[in-house]
């Protein structure tokens, strides 16, 4: 990104903030009301990831996921010296956005903390490493593809965090993201495995850099055609992530 390291981090803080202050809050709103459909909670998280994106994607690239930004920068999508701000700026983020929530909705389902509702650890943290890799497929596709005519590729990554809150939200909270499940279940006290789903979520995410790497791809440049870095195509630092 042409964006000065300050400028994308803010914007990191503050897409991340949105996407945990909406994501988390209807969570908690859905707690209130046990009747809430999936279908509505997954429409939420939809919501909670395309708007970011769309926001601050040409600022920063719209990663907002820890495991988004270290995937991108082991496939060589994005620079390795942005890995520690960007992170830190995520993290920070999703804590303004749960403390949010704390503050205006309130703390109910103990502010959305991603925790096992199934009594087997392994097949949970399964089940959010074959979406975390969903996620971070849609987010490789974006990078390498760009955002198209239209952009409406941007909502690969919002479509793959919608599935998958309605596929495992109920067992698993779908985290998909390590800032989103570490700023409630801090800020609610609530510790349960939450080493696994950080340590899943990031090595899923890893696994896919590992096997899709960047591709060169072909751009019409002046009139000619020119051989550049899938991370170039989408201005140095690959788009959008949860």
């Amino acid at each position: 990104m042409n964006r000065p390291l300050s400028h994308r981090c803010a914007a990191e803080l503050a897409g991340t903030a949105l996407l945990v202050g909406i994501g988390t809050g209807a969570v908690v709103l859905s707690a209130r009301s046990p009747g809430a459909f999936p279908a509505l909670l997954a429409l939420a998280w939809f919501v909670a990831v395309f708007l970011p994106i769309v926001l601050v994607v040409r600022v920063s690239g719209a990663h907002l996921n820890p495991a988004v930004t270290l995937a991108l920068a082991a496939s060589g999508r994005a620079a390795r010296r942005d890995v520690p701000p960007y992170v830190a700026s995520q993290v920070a983020g999703a804590f303004v956005g749960s403390a949010a929530v704390a503050t205006f909705i309130g703390r109910a389902a103990h502010l959305g903390a991603t925790v096992p509702r199934i009594p087997s650890l392994v097949l949970a943290m399964g089940a959010e490493a074959a979406f975390t890799a969903l996620l971070v497929a849609s987010v490789f596709a974006l990078s390498d593809l760009g955002e198209g005519p239209r952009r409406w590729r941007l909502t690969l990554p919002a479509a793959a965090v919608a599935v998958s809150t309605w596929a495992i939200g109920p067992w698993t909270g779908s985290s998909l993201n390590p800032a989103r499940s570490v700023a409630p279940a801090v800020l609610s006290g609530t510790y349960t495995d939450l080493w696994a789903y950080v340590l899943t979520v990031a090595l899923s995410g890893l696994a896919v850099a590992l096997v899709w790497r960047a591709r060169p791809t072909e751009r019409l440049r002046n009139g000619t055609r020119a051989r550049i870095d899938a991370s170039d195509a989408v201005s140095d630092g690959g788009r959008a992530g949860n």
